[in-house]
């Protein structure tokens, strides 16, 4: 009989986004990639410390809190972040959330699938997403052992997609629990589906982790300061475990 898990919560919260079209069947040959990143916060610091610094911010920038950190509109820049056309705006700002991000304590386990590569090797029925959560869980599980957390559930909240699209990934994240924990049980964990619009600071910052990742994955030598900042969050490599924190594909 499998034992169960008790019913208390871990002292982390995991947030989940990613970056580039995981299908196969479609290729942008700019950006091949596909990059799911997990930011694990100590809930302790995430509360107290990392979100009212988010918050202070967005008053200093917006005059309110309810705008949503995206990076796509940031780079563009798009709606809110109109203000950083202003080139003495923008370094000023990119400066500030460089800061908070570096000065945020968290640790981050990716993977990053250059899709060109990973076709010529496989076949294009794969489900990349469903690749890089199984290669992130089983990571996680091993953070979360080492930090003796593993008996309590930990939550892990991911950017909603669409129905079917989130029953899919709710679907293989249950399986991957059931199926993937080297002790034998389920891994401790519970998938939370969210809008990225219900202004979570969690999902925010996941969301400026991804791209960085993938860019420098693709292009190695080009000059890419916010990889740089993340470089130094990435989970080290465990005693007697396989994995960092940062995983590629082929």
């Amino acid at each position: 009989m499998t034992p169960s898990i008790p019913q208390c919560f871990s002292d982390y919260v995991v947030y989940v986004d990613e970056s580039g079209d995981h299908g196969l069947k479609t290729m942008d040959k700019t950006y091949p990639m596909f990059v799911l990143a997990f930011c694990i916060f100590n809930k302790q610091q995430y509360a107290n410390v990392i979100t009212p610094k988010l918050q202070e911010f967005k008053f200093r920038y917006f005059g309110h809190d309810m705008v949503v950190l995206h990076e796509h509109e940031i780079r563009k820049p798009k709606g809110p972040f109109m203000i950083l056309a202003n080139p003495d705006i923008r370094e000023r700002f990119l400066d500030d959330l460089n800061t908070i991000i570096t000065e945020a304590d968290f640790k981050i386990i990716a993977t990053a699938i250059r899709k060109d590569e990973f076709i010529k090797k496989q076949d294009d029925s794969h489900n990349l997403y469903n690749v890089a959560v199984r290669s992130c869980l089983k990571r996680l599980f091993y953070f979360l052992d080492e930090h003796g957390q593993s008996n309590c559930v930990t939550h892990t909240i991911f950017e909603q997609r669409g129905d079917q699209e989130d029953k899919d990934l709710e679907l293989e994240f249950r399986r991957v629990c059931d199926e993937e924990n080297p002790n034998g049980v389920p891994l401790p964990f519970s998938i939370v589906l969210e809008s990225k619009q219900r202004n979570s600071c969690g999902l925010q910052l996941a969301d400026l982790v991804a791209r960085p990742i993938g860019r420098k994955c693709l292009n190695p030598g080009q000059e890419n300061r916010a990889y740089d900042i993340l470089e130094k969050k990435f989970l080290a490599k465990l005693p007697g475990k396989k994995g960092v924190g940062l995983e590629s594909y082929p």
